[in-house]
């Protein structure tokens, strides 16, 4: 959908302004820019992190160190997202690095760690799970198809897919909504 790929542009412009506003102590600006970033940059920290607590508190961190140093942030060497998103990613291999090393050589601390590999059968499950779902979502109009992967799998909230297609906010929370409504029905077939 060409249209958010324009918006995601104009997204980024907005942030790139926005951070100038927050290096002159601009707090709405530092909401603005909260609001638009955060999801993304929690998303970040959650993968490297694996931990929710510690993920929140690194965006946290982050977040603060924006605050303080968005003077420091160049348009010339970076857009404001992968600024942002650099800055969320170390602060996350900071934290992990700064965890207190585990003795792997205790036989006890051996057996705690959980194996989370899928087994044979509940891999082929997943796989035809996802095999049902990308077919599921093939049947759906474009628009609603992006929307929803957007939404779920980028972690776009509504406001923000509102604003990248220039589209009002209940239009698009009823185009996710049926079209979530769709894929149910397609799903217990």
């Amino acid at each position: 959908m060409p249209e958010l790929d324009l918006a995601e542009t104009d997204a980024s412009q907005r942030l790139d302004e926005l951070l100038g506003r927050v290096a002159t102590g601009d707090r709405q600006a530092f909401e603005s820019v909260y609001q638009l970033a955060s999801g993304r940059l929690f998303a970040i920290c959650l993968h490297v992190l694996r931990d929710r607590g510690d993920a929140e508190e690194v965006l946290q961190d982050v977040f603060i160190t924006v605050w303080n140093k968005a003077a420091q942030f160049d348009r010339a060497k970076a857009a404001a997202m992968t600024w942002l998103s650099m800055m969320a990613r170390n602060r996350a291999i900071d934290r992990l690095r700064a965890a207190p090393p585990r003795a792997l050589d205790d036989l006890s601390v051996a057996e705690e760690i959980a194996d989370f590999a899928p087994q044979p059968a509940q891999a082929a499950e997943h796989a035809s799970d996802r095999e049902r779902l990308d077919l599921c979502l093939d049947t759906l109009e474009p628009r609603r198809r992006s929307l929803i992967r957007v939404a779920f799998l980028d972690g776009a909230s509504y406001e923000e897919l509102a604003r990248r297609i220039g589209s009002p906010l209940g239009s698009v929370k009823s185009w996710i909504r049926r079209g979530l409504g769709q894929l149910r029905v397609c799903l217990e077939r």
